[in-house]
């Protein structure tokens, strides 16, 4: 019949039974009797138990999704494979087409472009942080897929694994990440919901945080500074012992105190000021025009204050190192001071807000109550103020208050705070060559 051609095999109809269309090398179009056309090819492979080859049947693929130039070249590919000793199957026929790119956005990519949102109100170390905390804990697992394909159980796969392993606080901060970025997605158009958002209650319960050793009775505190002046160590650092416990001020702004912060120091009302980019918080708190950290002075604080000037002069910092007077105090020179005193794990540097706290709410709560009052006094939110907390009961951001307010009440409770604190004891007195004198003026003296 010779070779085939596109109009006969366009034209092949049924009949009453099927039949073939033969192209040539071992090529054919069968026709069913319902009409469906189907192209095979005829082969031998191997041989049967009596050395005769076996003859088969190699189904290519139907037309006219497979067409007359397509079938034949797949005729020729399970001819060359024939020769090569390899029996031809239909899905070796044909080159497969690449599949078609997903262009739906991956996880990672919308991690990334919401970080990259969120980092302008963190400060580059929290900021750093966050981003390693995706790489490591969740791009390498979830980044590639889909974020429309991602579900609950996958990541809760993910955290599951985190927590395991013991670190069950970065699971819980891992999972509220997983889910700002779940919402930042369904914001933007490209995700429908949020599967990381009631995952935390499938987690391990947080452990409960750590509160910094502290000692909060205050005649126990009045002790701790008198064992700790008792100690023999460089005058400046007992005296920044006084002045951390005096203005219950973080240990980090204590030690990078510069002198040009303290004003008024010969008058009436002084006062500490600490720049806003030198408290705790984000690029938001630190930025704000009017963020500055008041700190009014008792009496008390201001004699630390001046004592330290026969021993730095005029330098920049208050509080430098012994060997670098351009660089702040070590973060463990007052630890290590406690630690000798007698006090390891149980009072830190940073214990002194908390004793703050505890002593002067318990002392403002009861002269409340014996004034006749009743419901919660007034004063704890300006305790929460001088301890540069968002008072209690105020909302909306850190910015939503004035943070010079209440000043003159701030400033008596941190001169009654002093009063009760130091009391009778000694002022410091600095001789220059001389460790530290402190003068006796009252029990207590340290031996």
């Amino acid at each position: 019949m010779g070779a085939l051609t596109d109009a006969k095999v366009r034209n092949a109809k049924a009949a009453g039974k099927a039949y073939k269309l033969t192209d040539g090398g071992q090529l054919y179009l069968h026709v069913s009797t319902a009409g469906g056309r189907t192209w095979r090819m005829n082969y031998q492979f191997g041989r049967n138990a009596q050395g005769n080859p076996i003859r088969k049947t190699l189904t290519i693929g139907i037309y006219p999704a497979i067409s007359l130039k397509d079938a034949r070249d797949a005729r020729d590919v399970a001819k060359t494979l024939l020769a090569k000793g390899n029996e031809p199957k239909p899905e070796d026929l044909f080159q497969r087409a690449a599949p078609a790119e997903d262009t739906r956005p991956t996880f990672e990519a919308l991690g990334r472009e919401w970080h990259d949102l969120q980092k302008g109100r963190w400060s580059k170390v929290h900021a750093k942080d966050v981003l390693d905390n995706l790489v490591n804990e969740v791009f390498s697992q979830i980044g590639a897929m889909p974020i429309v394909k991602i579900d609950a159980p996958r990541v809760f796969q993910l955290l599951r694994g985190i927590a395991e392993r013991g670190a069950v606080e970065t699971a819980h901060r891992t999972r509220q990440r997983i889910s700002a970025i779940f919402v930042y997605a369904i914001a933007t158009g490209r995700a429908s919901a949020d599967p990381a958002a009631s995952l935390s209650i499938a987690l391990p319960k947080k452990p409960k945080a750590r509160l910094q050793p502290a000692v909060t009775a205050l005649i126990d505190l009045r002790q701790l500074i008198i064992n700790c002046d008792a100690e023999r160590c460089r005058a400046p650092t007992k005296l920044a012992l006084r002045l951390i416990a005096l203005t219950a001020v973080r240990p980090n702004e204590l030690h990078n105190a510069r002198r040009m912060e303290f004003e008024g120091l010969d008058r009436p009302e002084p006062l500490w000021r600490i720049p806003a980019h030198r408290m705790k918080g984000d690029k938001e708190r630190k930025a704000e025009m009017e963020g500055d950290h008041l700190v009014p002075l008792a009496p008390q604080a201001v004699a630390v204050i001046n004592a330290m000037r026969p021993l730095t002069g005029d330098w920049e910092l208050v509080f430098p190192t012994d060997r670098h007077p351009h660089k702040p105090m070590s973060e463990n020179t007052l630890r290590a001071l406690l630690i000798r005193a007698g006090y390891h794990q149980r009072h830190v540097p940073h214990g002194f807000r908390s004793a703050f706290s505890t002593i002067m709410n318990e002392r403002v709560e009861r002269q409340w109550r014996e004034s006749g009052h009743t419901g919660a006094s007034p004063d704890r939110a300006i305790i929460d103020l001088m301890l540069a907390h968002v008072p209690q009961g105020v909302s909306g951001s850190e910015g939503d208050y004035n943070r010079a307010a209440y000043m003159p009440r701030r400033r008596e409770l941190a001169c009654e705070w002093a009063e009760i604190l130091l009391g009778d004891m000694w002022p410091p007195q600095i001789h220059i060559g001389q460790p530290i004198r402190w003068a006796a003026t009252g029990p207590g003296r340290p031996g």
